[in-house]
Formats: C-alpha cells, structure tokens, sequence
C-alpha cells in the first residue's frame, strides 16, 4: 500500500515535470527581427528632384556615417503615388539590430552627425530649406517579424 503512494506519487510529479518542460518549450512561427524607423513623407508638388537630390546627397552620407560606424544595419527609400494631398509618397527607413540598440546610439548618433553634416545651426538651416520641398507626416518605429519555415 506505501508503495502504491509512492508510485502514484512519482507518477504525478513525473506528469507535472513534463507538461511543465513541454509547456516551456512552446514553438511559435516566428521570431523578433530588427527595428525600423520609418519617415512617412510628402514631396511637395514640382519638388520632388529637388527632395531627392538631397536624399541621394546628404541623407545617404548620413546614413553611410551612421552604418560604417555600426549603428545601423542598413536603409532604405521606397517612393510611391500619393493617394490624395495629404498622403505621404515616399517613405525612408533605417535598419536598427534591436530597440536597444537604437536607444542606446541616439546621442552617438547626433555627434557623428554634426561631424558628417555639420554644427546645429547648419542642420537648423537645413531642415528650414528641406521645409519648402517636403513635409515630414509621421515618424514611426516598427518592428521585423521573421516568420520560421513550415516545420
């Protein structure tokens, strides 16, 4: 009869301690990937060369800045039809390994700028000439989900 309890016992601590391991080791489809900033902007009409003259200058050399020194994984510049006058068409985003990653490097950041692009006063005043070429509708963070293959 004691051993009978002391089987029965077992048994039910050995059935918890599976579904405890099992229930651990819960298999989802997909995995947290990198961070993305993304800039929702509208060039103004008749100014998009213009806008885009400083995306291939100034911005790319930041953007390069910010990579070669470890920043950033990567960027992108994705243009589209606006859907109305106030819609955004042209989107750019910057590749960050984690929301950590991105937290941590915003004051580098910021010093390696004023080295690539120059003082703030420089940058002030070119915010207020890109102001007359393009209008900046929404900043956004987002994150990558890695979908896993069918198992």
């Amino acid at each position: 009869m004691k051993t009978n309890r002391v089987v029965v016992g077992l048994l039910v601590f050995l059935v918890l301690t599976l579904g405890i391991v099992a229930f651990g080791q819960v298999q989802r489809p997909f995995k947290n990937g990198s961070v993305w900033s993304i800039g929702f902007i509208r060039m103004k009409p008749g100014m998009e060369t213009a806008y885009l003259n400083y995306i291939a200058g100034d911005w790319k050399r930041e953007q390069e800045a910010l990579k070669k020194d470890g920043q950033i994984i990567s960027y992108k510049v994705l243009q589209t039809e606006a859907h109305g006058s106030a819609d955004w068409n042209l989107m750019l985003m910057t590749e960050y390994k984690d929301l950590t990653t991105y937290e941590k490097n915003l004051e580098k950041a910021d010093a390696l700028l004023q080295t690539v692009i120059g003082d703030d006063e420089k940058q002030r005043q070119g915010y207020r000439q890109r102001l007359e070429i393009r209008e900046v509708l929404a900043d956004r963070l987002g994150r990558e989900i890695l979908l896993e293959p069918n198992r």
